[in-house]
């Protein structure tokens, strides 16, 4: 049997998205002219679509289906995503000298978000085969063993945060790598050096890019008060910053809103912020559009939601016997957790808009379907779930060998 409780989560949260897709479209369906139910439909094309592929993934037996899948999608986006510089514009999408959707026919989807998805599998094949037998190992034995997986993550970072722009996703896959690394046993030693390096390399990707230095200093011109303020005065003024601009702008709406909801929100459809205040409402700030509506309250509902789903996930890891799919579902879980962390610390302001879409919430095709992917597959292998008897059974039976 699948694990039900995730099954039912995971459908709540896609069927909530339904209702907040069409509250909070209101004023780009207006400014548009597009039809009342423009994003709706789109929105419930998408979770169909999704509802079936988990349905179905989570009906195939993992023993024969599993690698496969996993390692197609991992190879087939992987070409997709680094093809996307040197397409036609008919086919990719040019937006700010970003490209980041490529279409087929007559819809189009994001490639990276199904190349996490590919990413994960990849790490959780490879480090069963490669790394989880080999223990004791020096920093440099560390090194050598993992510097495979630094390689295509570089590969991946230059064509996901510099060619599409999208530093985000870059984020989220880093955080994911080397929390799977501490997962594999990798030394706290090395650990340390690799969270250094990425620091680093976070500060080299902004600094080289002006539109993210700028989306710092607005966001450090929007926090600064309360931080400077503890701070001597000499000090205080040479951090200070002048800034009024979109993000800003865009973060304190995003705090009014929130603020407007109070406990209970405004109620369903009568949000205000959502009506050309607060842009990309109904995906990148879509929690700030259910705090208004639903208030503390509807946060609360959402938070849950994820922490059920990220729990029932890591559940269902610690009982699998298999490697390669217990390191899968834990890569899952910290997709979603990571993706979560970091657009909430966004529209509160707690640091800089990434652009990364609420899991299974916000309005998008390709992250409802790749999530869906990656839920099917972690119910897939949810079947080969060991029970708590057999666990105990054979931790008693390795105590005795």
């Amino acid at each position: 049997m699948i694990d039900k409780t995730l099954f039912v989560s995971v459908i709540v949260a896609m069927f909530f998205s339904l209702v907040m897709v069409f509250s909070l479209s209101t004023y780009p369906v207006l400014y548009n002219e597009y039809p009342v139910y423009h994003f709706l439909i789109r929105q419930i094309i998408a979770v169909s679509m999704g509802f079936l592929m988990i349905i179905i993934l989570s009906k195939l037996d993992p023993d024969k289906w599993f690698n496969t899948l996993g390692l197609g999608i991992f190879l087939l986006f992987f070409i997709i995503m680094i093809s996307m510089p040197f397409l036609p514009t008919s086919m990719v999408s040019d937006t700010g000298g970003a490209k980041r959707w490529i279409g087929f026919g007559f819809f189009k989807i994001t490639p990276v978000e199904f190349f996490k998805v590919g990413f994960v599998f990849f790490l959780s094949w490879s480090f069963s085969r490669k790394i989880l037998h080999r223990q004791n190992m020096t920093f440099s034995e560390e090194f050598v063993a993992y510097f495979p997986y630094l390689i295509v993550f570089v590969i991946s970072a230059i064509f996901i945060a510099v060619l599409q722009k999208d530093l985000g996703q870059t984020m989220v896959l880093a955080a994911t790598l080397l929390i799977m690394f501490i997962f594999a046993g990798s030394s706290l030693k090395f650990f340390l050096s690799l969270i250094g390096t990425a620091l680093f390399g976070l500060i080299v990707l902004i600094k080289t890019a002006p539109h993210r230095v700028q989306r710092v200093v607005e966001w450090w011109a929007t926090v600064q008060d309360p931080i400077l303020s503890a701070l001597p005065a000499n000090l205080s003024n040479s951090l200070r910053v002048d800034a009024i601009a979109k993000e800003s702008y865009q973060v304190s709406n995003s705090l009014n809103a929130i603020n407007h909801g109070g406990f209970f929100g405004t109620g369903l459809g009568n949000g205000q912020f959502k009506l050309g205040y607060l842009s990309d409402v109904h995906t990148d700030f879509a929690l700030a559009g259910v705090a208004e509506e639903f208030g503390f309250i509807g946060l609360f509902f959402v938070l849950g939601l994820m922490l059920i789903i990220i729990f029932r996930i890591f559940k269902i890891a610690s009982r699998l016997e298999n490697p390669v799919y217990s390191l899968f579902c834990i890569g899952v879980a910290l997709l979603i957790g990571f993706a979560f962390i970091i657009n909430s610390f966004g529209i509160a302001g707690i640091t800089p808009v990434k652009g990364i879409a609420v899991p299974f919430l916000s309005y998008g095709g390709s992250q409802i379907l790749a999530l869906s992917v990656a839920i099917g597959m972690v119910l897939m292998v949810s079947k080969k779930m060991q029970t708590k008897k057999e666990m105990i059974n054979s931790n008693e039976g390795e105590v005795w060998q």
